[in-house]
């Protein structure tokens, strides 16, 4: 039976008014597993509030450890600088490896609520497993997100316009200094966020206990690659097998949404 999720991808773009997701045009397979996903939730690349964005391949590492860090922060950086241009109210920054979570559609329904009332100024996509982390029945349940608390990795992250007015010029700042600045130099684009967060304590973030996006296994572009992704005649099989694995955890969590 087809399941008509179409109401999922309606008020995701209700919650966040725009959503980016940042692609590299050098990487049509996963800008295709994307499309596939935003699909998931009836939505596609041709939607006027569903934005595909040139991800930024720098010609050289400069202070950050890898020429993938480095483009992955101006690639965030562009986001910004498009969606206050754009005057968008909220926006939502999803990167082409994000995999919408099993059980998407009631997880979001379920939380939908919550988020609108909660008065959030940075949203992610899911909950770090940390000491102190909130137990019990959490299906239907968003947190709050300690300002010291880190979040690794950036895959699914929203911005309310007045934080994003804070963040753009303080990442700026960060990217302009030198690795291991004390007051904070080029490094990856999740830890940014989070000197941001440690720096603004009156920001309100949240995230749901029960994730909405994952990051899907797939060759990377930040760090450097595998020996089965740098052969070439390896390279499809290593890509096959990954998204194999993905199906199989998709069946046995009872995916789809």
């Amino acid at each position: 039976m087809v399941v008509d999720n179409s109401d999922s991808g309606r008020r995701l773009l209700e919650l966040f008014r725009r959503i980016y997701v940042v692609n590299l045009p050098s990487r049509p397979d996963r800008r295709a597993e994307a499309a596939q996903q935003l699909a998931r939730i009836g939505l596609s690349f041709d939607h006027p509030q569903v934005e595909l964005f040139d991800a930024v391949r720098p010609n050289s590492r400069g202070e950050f450890v890898s020429v993938g860090a480095r483009g992955c922060f101006l690639s965030h950086l562009g986001v910004f600088d498009a969606a206050l241009a754009d005057g968008c109210g909220s926006f939502l920054i999803l990167e082409d490896d994000a995999d919408f979570a099993p059980g998407f559609r009631g997880r979001l329904g379920g939380n939908a609520g919550q988020i609108d009332a909660a008065g959030w100024d940075i949203f992610f996509g899911w909950y770090p497993d940390v000491p102190g982390r909130p137990d019990g029945d959490v299906r239907d349940l968003i947190s709050p997100i300690q300002p010291d608390m880190q979040i690794v990795c950036s895959h699914f992250v929203a911005f309310r316009r007045e934080a994003a007015l804070l963040a753009r010029p303080y990442l700026q700042a960060i990217y302009d200094r030198p690795e291991g600045h004390p007051d904070g130099g080029a490094m990856h684009v999740d830890a940014a966020y989070n000197w941001f967060r440690r720096t603004h304590p009156t920001l309100r973030t949240y995230a749901p206990l029960q994730p909405l996006a994952f990051q899907r296994s797939s060759r990377t572009d930040i760090h450097d690659l595998r020996w089965f992704d740098r052969i070439g005649v390896v390279r499809p099989i290593a890509d096959l097998a990954r998204r194999g694995r993905r199906y199989l955890a998709g069946r046995s969590a009872g995916d789809l949404l």
